[in-house]
């Protein structure tokens, strides 16, 4: 009875113990960030099931992954989507383009330029700035587009306001300089992007680093569970290295 009351309290609360998760507090504001090493992992992009519907949900994903793989050590929201749940940016899964990247100015989050790629490659994975990930002209076996960028090259986003107002749940994702760490953050209460793109800058340091999105931001791990509750669009699943 206690174990199945602890398991409630864990998913609604997120405060289970996971070997790759830790509770970090910035600003304030706690978050939940998962760190793995990328020589153990390998990371990969899900949108839609054999129909051709998207998953929408972690559940549905994980019930597909049953029949044919190992279960994730950790899935989280993988960037921004329009309400068919179909990508806003570059989406590349499986080696395969899905949809063009784009680089247009605009209103929101996504088009707060510069915006960045999560991508990954023979067992490398980077966070980059759109233009320069464009001028590497790589063959990526996945990426997702999200923005806006939190750091670029150490520096945070140009456009951040310290004191801004607006404060959302946000999820992001970077890597280490040397290229051998992935941190995947969630925060637990709403934050502003100053704060958000600080945690990256300054607690995580990684030199580069992206905002996936806010408000639906989810995680979940074996152990633990956060959001969740609206269709997602891309999602990024981490399993173990075969």
């Amino acid at each position: 009875m206690w174990e199945f009351l602890a398991s409630i309290f864990c998913t609604l609360f997120g405060t289970c113990e996971d070997s790759n998760c830790r509770a970090v507090s910035y600003a304030n504001v706690d978050h939940t960030v998962c760190t793995y090493a990328v020589d153990e992992i390998e990371v990969r992009l899900f949108l839609s099931s054999t129909n051709g519907r998207p998953f929408g949900r972690f559940s549905k994903l994980e019930a597909s992954l049953k029949e044919t793989e190992h279960q994730p050590l950790m899935l989280m929201n993988g960037g921004m989507y329009h309400a068919d749940l179909l990508p806003v940016g570059l989406y590349v899964e499986n080696s395969r383009e899905e949809k063009q990247v784009s680089t247009k100015a605009g209103w929101g989050n996504f088009h707060l330029l510069p915006n960045g790629v999560f991508w990954g490659r023979d067992g490398k994975l980077g966070v980059s700035e759109t233009k320069s990930f464009l001028n590497t002209k790589q063959k990526v076996d996945f990426a997702t587009q999200s923005g806006p960028m939190l750091v670029i090259e150490e520096k945070l986003h140009p456009k951040f306001l310290k004191d801004s107002d607006s404060l959302k749940i946000r999820n992001g994702v970077g890597v280490s300089e040397n290229g051998t760490t992935v941190h995947f953050a969630i925060s637990h209460r709403p934050i502003n992007f100053w704060n958000f793109g600080r945690l990256f800058q300054t607690e995580l340091q990684t030199p580069n680093a992206l905002f996936l999105d806010g408000t639906v931001s989810a995680l979940k791990t074996q152990s633990m569970s956060r959001g969740g509750w609206r269709d997602l669009g891309p999602m990024i699943g981490v399993f173990p290295r075969k």
